[in-house]
C-alpha cells in the first residue's frame, strides 16, 4: 500500500510540474504569436479594384498576392474583371490564401526553429549514448524526464510528431490547402525514423517520453512493478490504431471535422486548450501510462502508425548477434513491449520499437546491438531455447 501511495504521488507531481510549468512557459512565450481574424463573407463587385476587395473585406496584400498570382504592386489597381476568373473561384482563392497566411502567422517560427536544433542535436547525443552501451536505468529515466521537460512544457506543444499528420489532413479536408512548412517537418521527422529507428518517437517526442516516463517509475525499490503491467498483443493495438486512423482520416477529408482535437494529449503542454472531455481523457492516459507502454502511441497516433511502417526500413537498429545469444531470455523480459520478443525470434511483424535500450542494458552477453544492416535469422537450437523461456 505504502508503495501505491508512493506512485500515485509520483504521478501527481509530474502532472503539477506539467501544469505549472507548462502556465508559466505559455505566458513566456505569449506576444510571439499573431491570430487573424477569421475572413467569414467575402465581397466582390466585378468593378472592383483588387486594393479595393482587400480594403474592404480587411485583407492584407499578402492574401492579395497569393489569391490573384499578382506580380507587382501596380497590379492591386487592377479592375477584378481583368483577372478572368470568377466571384465564387476568387472567393475560394482568397480563403486558401488566408488560410495559409493564418497558418503562418501562427507560427512562432523562432521557437520551433529553435525545437528542431534541439531535437537534432538531444537525438544525436542519445545516439552516441546508446552505441557506446552507456544507458542504464537511471540515466535512461533521467533523459525521459529532460526530454519532455525541454520539447514539451519548456518549448510546447506545437511543433509534435502527430501533428504534421494530424493537422496536415484537417487542412486539406477543411480547406483544401497544405501547409508547405508541415509537409517539411513531417519529411524530417520521418527522415529521422528512417535513419535511426524511430528515434524522434522515442526520445524527441514530448508525449512519447512523458508516457514512457511514466511507465518506469512503476516500480518498487527492487526493481519489480508496484501495479501490474499488461503486454497488449501487438496485432489488437496496432488494429485499434489502424481503425482509428481511417476514421479520423475519413472524418477529417470528407467532413473537415477533427476527431482528435478534443482529446489530443499534446494539449497538457497548454492546459488553457484542455476542455473537460480532454482533462478526463489525459487523466484515464496518463494513468494508463502506469500499466501500459506508450498507450497512445501504440493506440491512437497517426504518426506513431505511419511510423511504424517507416520504420520496416530503418537503417539503424536494434540487432541479435546469435552468435553471442544464450537465448536467455533477458532482452525479452526487459523490454516493455513486445518488440523484443518478435526482433529475436525474427518474426515477419515486428511491434514498434522505441530504441529505448531496454534490451541491451539487460543482455548478459553483450548480444544485442544498435547499428545498421539486416537482421540476422536465430538458428533453430536458439528458437528452441527461447521458446521454453
Amino acid at each position: 500500500m505504502k508503495d501505491k501511495i508512493l506512485l500515485c504521488l509520483k504521478l501527481l507531481l509530474i502532472v503539477l510540474l506539467i501544469v505549472v510549468g507548462s502556465i508559466i512557459s505559455v505566458k513566456v512565450w505569449s506576444g510571439k504569436e499573431e491570430e487573424l481574424e477569421a475572413v467569414t463573407e467575402i465581397v466582390i463587385e466585378k468593378n472592383m479594384t483588387i486594393a479595393q476587395i482587400g480594403k474592404v473585406n480587411g485583407l492584407s496584400n499578402i492574401v492579395l498576392k497569393n489569391a490573384f498570382q499578382l506580380q507587382s504592386k501596380e497590379d492591386l489597381q487592377k479592375k477584378f474583371y481583368e483577372t478572368g476568373i470568377t466571384i465564387e473561384e476568387a472567393k475560394s482563392r482568397i480563403i486558401k490564401s488566408f488560410v495559409l497566411q493564418s497558418e503562418d502567422a501562427s507560427k512562432d517560427w523562432k521557437k520551433i526553429a529553435a525545437k528542431f536544433v534541439l531535437w537534432i542535436a538531444f537525438l544525436i547525443f542519445i545516439f552516441t549514448l546508446i552505441r557506446k552501451k552507456k544507458i542504464k536505468t537511471k540515466l535512461r529515466n533521467r533523459l525521459y524526464f529532460i526530454a519532455f521537460v525541454l520539447f514539451g512544457i519548456v518549448l510546447g506543444a506545437d511543433p509534435s510528431p502527430m501533428g504534421t499528420i494530424k493537422d496536415n489532413f484537417v487542412l486539406l479536408g477543411s480547406f483544401h490547402v497544405i501547409f508547405p512548412p508541415r509537409v517539411v517537418a513531417l519529411f524530417v521527422m520521418l527522415l529521422m525514423v528512417v535513419l535511426v529507428n524511430k528515434f524522434i518517437c522515442s526520445w524527441g517526442c514530448q508525449l512519447g517520453t512523458l508516457q514512457d516516463l511514466i511507465f518506469r517509475i512503476n516500480k518498487d525499490k527492487n526493481g519489480k512493478p508496484v501495479i501490474a503491467k499488461v503486454k497488449i498483443p501487438f496485432v489488437m493495438t496496432n488494429t485499434i490504431r489502424i481503425i482509428f486512423f481511417l476514421v479520423f482520416a475519413v472524418i477529417a477529408l470528407v467532413w473537415a471535422f477533427d476527431i482528435i482535437e478534443p482529446v489530443d494529449l499534446f494539449k497538457i503542454f497548454k492546459p488553457s486548450a484542455l476542455g473537460i472531455i480532454g482533462i478526463i481523457f489525459a487523466a484515464i492516459m496518463l494513468s494508463l501510462s502506469l500499466i501500459i507502454y506508450r498507450p497512445w502511441c501504440h493506440l491512437l497516433c497517426p504518426f506513431g502508425l505511419v511510423g511504424w511502417i517507416a520504420e520496416k526500413i530503418s537503417i539503424i537498429k536494434i540487432k541479435v548477434n546469435y552468435e553471442k545469444c544464450i537465448a536467455c531470455g533477458a532482452c525479452v523480459k526487459s523490454c516493455p513491449s513486445t518488440a523484443m520478443e518478435a526482433i529475436i525470434k525474427h518474426k515477419k511483424t515486428i511491434p514498434d520499437c522505441f530504441s529505448c535500450a531496454s534490451c541491451i542494458e539487460s543482455c548478459p552477453v553483450d548480444a544485442i546491438e544498435f547499428k545498421a544492416g539486416k537482421r540476422q535469422k536465430p538458428t533453430k537450437e536458439i528458437l528452441e531455447k527461447l521458446e521454453r523461456v
